[in-house]
């Protein structure tokens, strides 16, 4: 890079202020290996990336940024910006990070993720074919696992619906064991997120999970478990779930429902404000508070 336009800080560089991007395969088997879990945190604004980061590095807790296909649809369907953008928050932390893209159902935009991902750091993604027949989410994930892995990605797949409140905690939406140990068997995936009592976008921390049912899948596989809908779950169960062998837990709601309510507090006492700054900044502060608070749960 040409002196001139060289960004420095203190003297150095901006390629000496930044690390190598974190790989989740890496991160997966510390966690496992300490009998801990890594949280992944679903992002939606910049102020999610950098509150993230900044409650990791307070925590100084290894992180994983989740791109979901949602977040991509919501904006206007373009992965390149939204990579770029992760890749050099991530490069720039003090503590490790890695890139996974979340959720993805659609077979077009994880096979344009896995072309993508060495570019952009990506070292994880999601297929997520629970919502097809059995035979069906095998095939379409044993084939995007097959691509994935050979790009260099840790593949996380889903087998049972984790899906609404009413869904989840209806009887007999669980991961059963056995067809659990086939699906890896099939697909050749590396991790697995598991319906064991939680749902996504949960606000009150009420779901109840089974904790036998964890150890009994745990005991049928020999990749680790992910749990989904976290935000529901009290932080006691939560450290339940990682004795029980949960290896990696996805957050998403719990930051969102910070985010939204430090917005809320200041309109309401600022009804004229104009400048998104001022009520965008103790947003992502409330998120780097709840990114530390899950950090130190998962750590424990």
């Amino acid at each position: 890079m040409p002196a001139s336009t060289e960004l420095r800080n203190n003297g150095a560089s901006i390629e000496d202020l930044t690390m190598p991007l974190a790989r989740t395969t890496d991160l997966i088997a510390t966690a496992r290996a300490r009998h801990a879990a890594v949280p992944a945190f679903n992002i939606i604004t910049m102020e999610h990336v950098e509150g993230i980061i900044a409650g990791a590095e307070r925590a100084q807790a290894a992180v994983i940024l989740q791109l979901s296909e949602n977040l991509v649809l919501y904006r206007g369907g373009a992965l390149r910006p939204l990579l770029a953008a992760a890749r050099e928050c991530a490069a720039a932390a003090d503590v490790p990070v890695s890139i996974h893209l979340d959720h993805i159902q659609d077979e077009t935009m994880a096979r344009a993720g896995i072309t993508l991902a060495d570019d952009f750091g990506v070292s994880s993604i999601m297929v997520d074919a629970a919502h097809l027949v059995y035979e069906r989410n095998v095939e379409q994930t044993a084939a995007l696992a097959a691509q994935a892995h050979l790009s260099g990605l840790w593949v996380e797949a889903e087998l049972g619906a984790i899906g609404g409140k009413d869904g989840a905690h209806a009887p007999g939406v669980r991961t059963d064991p056995d067809e659990a140990s086939s699906f890896v068997d099939s697909t050749g995936v590396d991790g697995l997120a598991v319906a064991v009592g939680s749902s996504h976008a949960m606000t009150a921390r009420e779901a109840v999970l089974d904790i036998a049912l964890i150890e009994r899948i745990v005991s049928r596989l020999d990749v680790p478990l992910v749990l989904h809908g976290s935000s529901g779950v009290p932080d006691a169960v939560l450290r339940d779930a990682v004795r029980a062998g949960i290896t990696k837990v996805n957050i998403g709601t719990a930051l969102n429902v910070g985010f939204t309510s430090a917005i809320r507090t200041f309109l309401a006492g600022n009804p004229n404000s104009t400048d998104p700054r001022k009520y965008l900044g103790p947003a992502r502060d409330a998120i780097a508070d709840e990114a530390y608070r899950l950090c130190v749960v998962l750590a424990s």
